[in-house]
């Protein structure tokens, strides 16, 4: 039987949550087609995540084990998916859209002569097509695109869909793969990450983000105590990113991190489209601007008019007692 091979993307000793939303997805699209679900582990520590991912469905997992493949380097990555790949011959591959996805996907593809339909909102199959939905300007249109090659790449988007467990009793397939270092041109110098001590914005489920409207350290100071009564991530816009006021880090947008979390406070933001191209798909928008008028309140499940020095100091003493 053929099958559908989502690759999971590991972070700190886990599956990601976006890639475990694809592979919730890719198990219902498996199911309907008539095909199994597989998985793909990259990692010195793939093992050990196999029965996460036979949680979510995956009826054989395969791995590949090499402290090579723990560094953010293109070359080893796309070898041992290649070579999973031929082990595998799935119908179609599945990935969330993650940096690392989108460094790859496209040689990947070439190597293993595959159509690719990246950076997905939608993805079915009918008949011998797969089909999908893709999110073009800035988020503000979706394109209809498909293909009927024998084999896809698809990468989704995160928040595209909800993460669901469902558990089998699979197998595990170590793949032999051997990778000379002498053979990288790359260099890895260092990871850019945000302080350890903070939620990691991509995986976070709850995501407060400050815009324009926070202006200085006092209303900083304000969105960190938001932040930390609800375990949240801190994002911010480009424009208040480029003041210095936070990290390049945390920018969310189109030139920015995209993020889907259940639940994203937009402090201050007005909603520009560069903005809201990063977050649209977060499940809860709760908007907090001066002017009535600005975009955000149009996106928004929740808004909030007033100044946000106002507003937070309220907000922050009503859930800390709401909390207690």
């Amino acid at each position: 039987m053929s099958s559908i091979l989502v690759f999971c993307s590991v972070q700190d000793g886990r599956i990601k949550r976006s890639s475990l939303e694809a592979m919730s997805r890719a198990r219902e699209v498996a199911s309907e087609a008539g095909l199994s679900l597989s998985a793909a582990i990259l990692g010195s520590e793939s093992g050990n995540l196999s029965s996460e991912a036979m949680s979510y469905g995956a009826e054989q997992v395969f791995t590949v084990s090499n402290p090579v493949l723990d560094s953010h380097l293109n070359a080893p990555a796309l070898s041992a998916l290649e070579s999973i790949i031929r082990e595998a011959s799935p119908r179609m591959m599945v990935a969330a859209s993650t940096e690392s996805v989108k460094d790859i996907l496209g040689a990947l593809a070439i190597r293993c002569d595959a159509a690719v339909l990246p950076d997905v909102a939608t993805f079915e199959m009918s008949g011998n097509q797969v089909a999908c939905q893709r999110p073009v300007m800035a988020a503000k249109k979706l394109a209809s695109t498909s293909s009927a090659h024998p084999l896809v790449f698809v990468s989704v988007r995160s928040g595209s869909y909800e993460a669901s467990r469902s558990p089998v009793s699979g197998t595990v397939t170590d793949v032999p793969f051997s990778f000379d270092d002498a053979t990288l041109r790359q260099a890895l110098r260092e990871v850019v990450t945000t302080a350890s001590d903070t939620v990691d914005l991509s995986e976070a489920r709850v995501v407060v983000s400050a815009g324009r409207g926070v202006r200085d350290e006092s209303g900083r100071a304000l969105v960190q105590e938001l932040a930390d009564i609800t375990g949240a991530a801190i994002g911010a816009s480009r424009a208040v990113v480029e003041t210095g006021l936070f990290p390049a880090t945390a920018q969310i947008g189109q030139t920015g991190k995209v993020v889907s979390p259940d639940l994203y406070f937009a402090v201050g933001i007005s909603g520009a489209v560069q903005h809201t191209a990063g977050m649209a798909n977060s499940r809860i928008i709760v908007a907090i601007n001066k002017d009535a008028d600005a975009p955000i309140f149009d996106i928004a499940t929740y808004g909030l008019v007033g100044d946000c020095f106002t507003i937070l100091p309220l907000l922050n003493a009503a859930l800390k007692e709401a909390k207690d």
